[in-house]
This record gives C-alpha cells, structure tokens and sequence, in this order.
C-alpha cells in the first residue's frame, strides 16, 4: 500500500498541449460530417471525423496516465480500485508507483488495455489508444485479463473496491467474466463504443467473447446499452475526453454525443427520435403510458428490448393510454407511430 505525500510531476512532452482545458472543447464544426445521420451511416461518420489520431509509443503511456487519470488530489485514477465517495484500501503515486514486479493487490499499477490486445492481435495503433487503456491495479488487470466484461454471480475473486471474477449471469453471456462496479461501467461502455467506431475497418478480423463478425454480440451489445444508460457521463470523463484529445487529436464522440450510442447500436439505431412527435410516451412503476394522442386518431405502440426482440405491440385510439408492463432490467425502446409521425421512449426500468 501507498500512502506517501502527493508529489507533481511536470510532463514536458505535453505542457506545450495544454495550454487551457477550455481550449479542448471540440473545434467549431468538429462533428458537422455527422448532423443528421443515423445507423451505420452515422457510424461511418464518426469513423472519418476520429480516425488517424496521433499514435503514442507504449512507453510514452505512463506520461499520458499522469495528465489523463489523475485524481484532484493528485493521485492515480484508478477504476479497479477507486472507491466513489469513499476511502481506497490503497492509492498510487506517478511515477514511483508504476510496476514493476507485484504478488498482490496494492503493489504498484500498470497499463490496462480494457479491449485486451488478444481481442485485436496486439496491433497499433490500437494497442496504445488511450480511450481504452487506463492505469489500473497490476494484481486486478492480471485477474481481469483477457476475459470479456460481465456481470457476474458467484465469484471467484473479488477486490478491494468491489470489482470481481466470476461467472456471467447476465442473459445471453456464460463463462468467465470481469465486472467492474457500478460507478464506472458506463465509462468502460463508451470505450468499447469507441473501438467500434475508430477502428471499424478492422474490425472482421478482430476476435472476442463479446463479438462475431465485427459486431456485439446481442447478449453484450444489451448489457453495455444498460451501463452507459445506468452510468450517465461524469465530470471524469468529459475531462479525461478534453485531456485525451489535446495528446492525441481525436476524441470519443459518445462522451461528448451520448445520444449516438441509441443512433448506432440497438433496436432504435435509425430512428430520429427529433420528428414532429406524436404523443408523449413515460413508464413508471410498471405502466407504460402514453398521452397526448389527438383524439379518435389510431396509432401503433411498439415495445422493443435492447436486442430489437418485440416485447408487445399495440393499437391504440385514445388520448391516455396506461398499459401494465412488467419488465425486467434492460435497455427498451417505446415507439408511437402512424406512418408519419413517431415519438420515441429510450429507457431503463
């Protein structure tokens, strides 16, 4: 364990980039190729405005991790063993810390790729893309290795903050997996959002638990869905995406557009849900609810899980409409249309 007193460390390869956060806010007109584009289209978007960013050499990491994931009171920003509003059994230092040799949790930190290299044949420049490494606890990267992301049921290890091992119990998924706690499962989404998105010409010949043919498989496609629902963008993320941008000039457009990721992925990808709506659509407390309908005129109610699986589909003429519901946890997606006109509900029960 590291308890010694906080020391800065000025990094001079990258002074020179940051000369103010507010300077790395997305330059006017950064993400004009994809206004109004939905699905693989927007997909494809996405991918001009990221790709070719400048590629760090691996040694070069540690320095980045020092102005990326550094914590305000100095320390490493670590996921594995961050305790959110809370007290870590142990923290980093830059520099000093960095492994090293280890035999436990505690010992020093390393360089997490959490889209393990394995999944990707090791290949740059994905290999030291900083929007899907991050510093992390040598004793728990080597324990998360290269299995996929899960949510797990019984254990087979579990760390100090709460993440664990163990067996999937998530709907779909079976075999070993790594669930990292709730406080960063949407950050860990988005960097796999990402990697969809920036490396979308490789992708068929990438191999992972969590894919088949250069796609998510439904199983995980649903579950990373519910993290970056559950897990709304925090303060970290939109700094370390500004931090991320000035070292490598390109940035994760689902930190800064978390709507993309319902345009891209999921039963919903292209649907405009910004048409001349129809109605108003809610759930609450097991009823699904939609109002505002004008009166006497017919309309087609769909209910969709995060795999595009119908759950129902209704008709409906009047202009409250309450309809007993009961869902389990997931992503769903509501849908009012009559041809026309549609209004979309995008939600986590």
């Amino acid at each position: 364990m590291h308890f010694a007193t906080p020391r800065v460390f000025l990094i001079a390869a990258f002074v020179s980039l940051l000369p103010d956060r507010l300077m790395a806010q997305p330059p006017t007109g950064y993400y004009d190729p994809a206004a109004g584009r939905y699905g693989e289209d927007l997909r494809a978007a996405l991918y001009g405005i990221i790709n070719g960013h400048n590629v760090l050499a691996n040694s070069e990491l540690w320095s980045a991790f020092s102005t990326t994931d550094r914590k305000p009171n100095n320390t490493v920003w670590d996921m594995y063993s961050d305790v959110p509003d809370g007290t870590p059994a142990y923290t980093y230092q830059f520099g000093t810390d960095q492994c090293g040799t280890y035999s436990g949790e505690g010992d020093c930190f390393n360089r997490e790729h959490s889209f393990p290299q394995s999944w990707f044949n090791g290949e740059p420049p994905a290999d030291t893309d900083l929007f899907h490494l991050y510093p992390t606890d040598a004793w728990a990267n080597q324990k998360r290795a290269n299995n996929a992301y899960g949510e797990v049921g019984s254990t087979t290890w579990v760390g100090s903050n709460g993440s664990k091992l163990g067996q999937c119990t998530y709907p779909g998924c079976s075999g070993l997996v790594f669930e990292p706690i709730d406080a960063y499962k949407g950050d860990l989404a988005r960097s796999y959002f990402y990697m969809l998105v920036r490396y979308l010409p490789d992708l068929d010949n990438w191999t992972s638990p969590m894919m088949s043919n250069g796609e998510f498989l439904p199983w995980a496609e649903s579950m990373l869905l519910e993290w970056h629902d559950s897990d709304p963008v925090s303060t970290k993320e939109l700094d370390r995406n500004n931090d991320v941008y000035n070292i490598q000039g390109n940035r994760n457009p689902f930190i800064d557009n978390p709507q993309w990721v319902s345009s891209i992925w999921g039963p919903w990808a292209s649907v405009d849900e910004i048409v001349a709506p129809i109605a108003e659509i809610r759930y609450t407390e097991g009823l699904l609810q939609v109002t505002g309908l004008a009166q006497g005129h017919a309309a087609a109610l769909d209910l969709y899980d995060a795999t595009g699986r119908s759950i129902g589909q209704w008709r409906i003429s009047t202009v409250n409409t309450r309809l007993p519901v009961e869902l389990s946890a997931g992503v769903y997606l509501a849908r009012v249309s009559d041809g026309d006109r549609s209004s979309v509900l995008r939600f986590v029960p």
